[in-house]
């Protein structure tokens, strides 16, 4: 149950405190006064939409506050552990602020949360029925799980066997759904993946090898430019006709001086000159051809390593580095392993999905058959309860529809049911859509009908209603009252309302007025005493005329009387903890 709700700059509501207690707690006051803001901030605390118009006129931020007492809720005490929050046990604090540039913060138990944990987190603390949730009833798809939720431990496990085994499947399927996909390119992709293979096994990069060879390709240009010039050197040295290469010249020259120097002694020193000169051009040549056949190893070697710089950049290009083409082919190898174990892995995971939906089919017929016997329960309880509220006359269904014969549907987590609720408000008159023909105070007896159920229900220790009576009055009132009262009786019941017979039924009343003071507005929330309670419950009975005396003694007996009813007021259907 909620303890207590600190509001601060929500709508008209400046600053406020309130403390609840154990029972039926009502909320009264004038139309426009704000008495719904309360109910808003708690949806807030709850993770209900954060709407910047909820932030008062005139200030940037607005923050609700709220303490609950859950003890001994294991689901509770599982999702704070899950998230790592301390828990006592018992208490738990919510906080929530808003801004007007959208920053959003949630804590519990003073610990940051996402809004989705508190969202999962709020239905164990409190239900909520707002001025406009009977909008759910007319919503078919929403009835369903009405249903489920009347269900005792045994139906709950079995929403919770077809919601795993949904999922199972689901996840599966996905998984089976993708393999079949990619299998339609598995013959295109392992060709282009053979192909690129080929060539990187081919090419065997090795880290660093692009560089050394942009260094040995510039070497052999530079040696090849070198052996160009050493040729000429030599093939003008030694090359060619004899009788016209320079050696051969040399040669003729020192033969022609030797001979003179026989026959003329003053030549003799230029004979000597000739022969040095000969023999140094032979020497001369000697070591050109040393030099060339030196480079002539090479020969070649700088068209093959200008071949592979080329094919290294080309991967390098593609693959960003010699490194990274070395890990792609890796890569590539073991995805080319995976395409050949794809068929192999299809026909194991088309085995499992064929298990799966088995599962999943097994466990829906064991909760449409729990569904079915549970329907028959509740529409029970439902026609007594609609009697109660003045709707006798009623027949209530919960109709399912036929299966038989149609096209399975795909694994869904709430089963394979589809249920509606269908009502004939008068005798002789067919079923209907309850959505098609319900008015809006049959919509509030209907509601009320089903949160008076509810409230048997175990785990829940918390309903707040928003205007419950809508559309209703005059002796159904009184009956209205009366049921929150049996309600009250099994959980902490908090109330929006404007008639006087469920005022008068309260245990805790609070008056929400509006002030003016300058030139703003602001709504404040006082918890009335006995006097207090009477003086306001007189005035819902008196209206425009003013309270009077006459007023005052009817709402003093009004009160009385709610007070014997909750000593001896019968319990709702459905005993706590039951699950019916």
């Amino acid at each position: 149950m909620i303890q207590s709700l600190s509001i601060t700059n929500i709508a008209l509501i400046e600053k406020l405190n309130i403390r609840f207690h154990e029972g039926l707690h009502v909320l009264s006051g004038e139309t426009g006064a704000g008495k719904s803001i309360v109910v808003d901030a708690v949806n807030l605390i709850l993770g209900g939409r954060a709407e910047k118009d909820l932030i008062r006129t005139g200030t940037d931020k607005a923050t609700a506050e709220a303490e609950f007492d859950v003890p001994e809720q294991k689901k509770v005490a599982e999702l704070l552990e899950r998230e790592s929050i301390e828990y006592d046990g018992r208490t738990v604090t919510v906080y929530r602020e808003i801004s007007r540039t959208g920053k959003n913060v949630c804590r519990v138990c003073g610990v940051m949360i996402p809004l989705s944990f508190l969202r999962e987190l709020a239905p164990c603390l409190m239900d909520i029925h707002g001025q406009h949730d009977h909008r759910f009833l007319l919503d078919p798809a929403m009835h369903l799980s009405y249903l489920d939720r009347m269900g005792g431990p045994e139906h709950q496990r079995l929403l919770a066997d077809t919601r795993e085994a949904c999922r199972s499947f689901l996840a599966n399927h996905r998984t089976y759904a993708r393999m079949v996909k990619k299998n339609e390119n598995r013959e295109n992709r392992m060709s282009l993946l053979e192909a690129e293979l080929e060539t990187l096994r081919k090419a065997k990069p090795r880290a660093g090898e692009a560089e050394e060879l942009t260094l040995e390709c510039q070497r052999l240009r530079a040696s090849e430019k070198s052996a160009a010039a050493l040729r000429t050197a030599y093939e003008s040295l030694a090359e060619g006709q004899e009788e016209i290469s320079a050696m051969g010249r040399a040669r003729d020259a020192m033969n022609a001086l030797l001979t003179l120097h026989a026959e003329d002694p003053d030549l003799e020193a230029l004979a000597e000159r000739s022969k040095t000169l000969y023999y140094e051009m032979e020497e001369l040549a000697f070591d050109l051809h040393r030099e060339l056949e030196k480079r002539g190893n090479e020969e070649g070697r700088l068209e093959q390593a200008e071949h592979r710089l080329d094919l290294l950049k080309r991967l390098i290009r593609r693959y960003g580095s010699e490194e990274e083409a070395l890990r792609a082919e890796k890569t590539l190898e073991a995805e080319y392993a995976e395409w050949c174990a794809l068929e192999d892995q299809i026909g194991k995971t088309a085995a499992e999905h064929k298990r799966l939906l088995s599962v999943y089919r097994k466990a829906a017929r064991a909760l449409s058959a729990s569904r079915m016997e549970l329907a028959g329960t509740f529409e029970a309880q439902m026609s007594r309860e609609l009697s109660e509220l003045g709707m006798g006359s009623t027949r209530f269904e919960a109709s399912f529809a036929e299966i038989e014969g149609r096209k399975p549907q795909m694994p869904r987590e709430t089963g394979d049911d589809e249920m509606e609720f269908l009502i004939s408000p008068n005798p002789g008159e067919p079923l209907k859509p309850l959505a098609r023909i319900a008015s809006g105070g049959e919509l509030s007896r209907l509601m009320l009908a089903l949160k008076t159920i509810e409230a048997g229900r175990a785990g829940l220790d918390a309903m707040v209603f928003d205007e419950i009576d809508t559309g209703i009055s005059g002796r159904m009132a009184q009956v209205v009252a009366e049921k929150l009262i049996a309600i009250s009786r099994y959980c902490q019941v908090i109330c929006v309302t404007h008639l006087p017979q469920i005022a008068a039924a309260a245990e805790h009343e609070y008056l929400v007025q509006k002030q003016v003071s300058g030139e703003r507005t602001r709504t404040t929330v006082t918890e009335l005493d006995r006097e207090g309670r009477r003086e306001e419950v007189a005035r819902m009975i008196s209206g425009a005329e003013g309270i009077t005396e006459a007023s005052r003694d009817y709402a003093e007996k009004m009160i009385a009387a709610a007070e014997r009813q909750r000593t001896d007021s019968p319990a709702p259907s459905g005993k706590k903890g039951s699950g019916t």
